[in-house]
């Protein structure tokens, strides 16, 4: 009868210490993911500011300027990180192209611009690479022996991966 009562003081334990982990990389990936929206909310703080900027430069600034606002206005509402990467790609072409442009090469608000994007953006790939650490390691945890039969018990999701910019470029088809 003793014996019983260990295993199952154990196996108990056991049970609540899984649970918590689980509970613990959950909370790991939406605290890497809320790094992301605010890294993200930054730089897309920043989009009026660039769209000014390039306005007067920029050929087909219309159709550019209502699909970032579309997006920025999705991305705002949904917190949808395909969506936040739609458009950070979209910033990135969009700052690609007037680069190429010699009078807003010279542009100091453009360049100021310029700068701050860029410094955003290795803060961002620093948060995705951390958000994608935190998912493998819970997608992993509540895939395996015996920590998926919890994950299982609870319903515990897999969650998906912040895609590439290789990945959105495969996704995406952005008309300039």
């Amino acid at each position: 009868m003793g014996i019983l009562v260990i295993v199952s003081a154990i196996v108990l334990v056991w049970f609540f210490l899984t649970y918590n982990s689980i509970v613990m990389r959950r909370n790991k990936i939406k605290q890497a993911k809320s790094s992301i929206d605010v890294y993200l909310t930054q730089r897309f703080d920043l989009i009026p500011n660039l769209v000014a900027c390039v306005k007067g430069y920029m050929k087909h600034e219309q159709s550019v300027i209502t699909q970032v606002t579309m997006l920025r206005s999705d991305y705002q509402q949904t917190k949808n990180l395909k969506s936040g990467a739609t458009l950070n790609k979209i910033c990135n072409n969009m700052i690609g192209l007037a680069e190429n442009n010699p009078h807003l090469k010279a542009n100091d608000q453009f360049l100021k611009l310029q700068k701050s994007l860029r410094k955003m953006e290795s803060q961002l790939q620093a948060a995705r690479r951390l958000y994608n650490s935190e998912v493998t390691v819970y997608n992993t945890k509540i895939t395996t022996v015996p920590t998926n039969l919890i994950a299982h018990l609870f319903h515990f999701k897999e969650e998906e991966l912040f895609e590439t910019e290789a990945e959105i470029k495969e996704n995406i088809e952005i008309d300039w």
